[in-house]
């Protein structure tokens, strides 16, 4: 199998810290320069149509995108350790805290970045400054609950680490671009828990 990414992109560092935490090997690792728009050549497209990473290519040919996707396949290759849920019940409650994640935290700091960072401008044309500068309340509103929610209870999803951290983890870290961090924002429940992340070899992949 082939993944292809790119250093420094964050949803490709959720695929990276996941291959990471599972101990999964022998994945040959694809590099592109997004600011080299290596993402949008013909090539690459024939792959993934939108132009997106991170991809998968599977040994028979078929290519998996979308994050989420690429994990879930790669949990059913290898599942332990299991970081999606080992019952129904817990794979539904783990990907409700992942997709609160994905679509609340990690889409409006995206939204930030990409519309008011200037290193973003040659890779999201146009930015809409007033819109991204618009987004930071929101980031900020629920960056807040996951505080609290980190006050109960020690990881993303509840009693143990998971998917939902590592996408979080990511996401905070990205946000970075935004000049945002969580102690610095009154969050401490949410900096201690970053910092714990922090410390996992799954951190040290970009």
């Amino acid at each position: 199998m082939q993944l292809y990414v790119a250093h420094g992109a964050p949803n490709p560092r959720r695929v990276l810290m996941f291959l990471v935490e599972k101990g999964i090997t022998g994945i040959n690792l694809v590099n592109l320069d997004l600011n080299a728009h290596e993402h949008q050549g013909q090539a690459y497209r024939a792959k993934s149509p939108l132009a997106k990473v991170p991809a998968l290519e599977l040994d028979d040919g078929r290519v998996l995108t979308e994050t989420r996707a690429i994990c879930t396949y790669l949990e059913g290759l290898y599942p332990e350790p299991n970081l999606m849920g080992t019952t129904f019940e817990e794979r539904a409650f783990i990907e409700m805290a992942d997709r609160r994640v994905e679509f609340y935290l990690f889409g409006g700091i995206a939204n930030v970045v990409r519309h008011t960072h200037p290193g973003l401008a040659p890779l999201e044309q146009p930015q809409f400054p007033e819109f991204g500068q618009a987004q930071v309340a929101k980031v900020r509103e629920v960056a807040a609950w996951f505080d609290h929610v980190l006050e109960r209870q020690p990881w993303i999803a509840g009693e143990r680490f998971t998917i939902a951290d590592i996408t979080a983890f990511c996401a905070i870290e990205f946000a970075r671009l935004m000049k945002f961090q969580p102690g610095r924002e009154g969050l401490p429940a949410l900096q201690a828990w970053r910092d714990r992340v922090a410390e996992r070899p799954s951190a040290s992949v970009k």
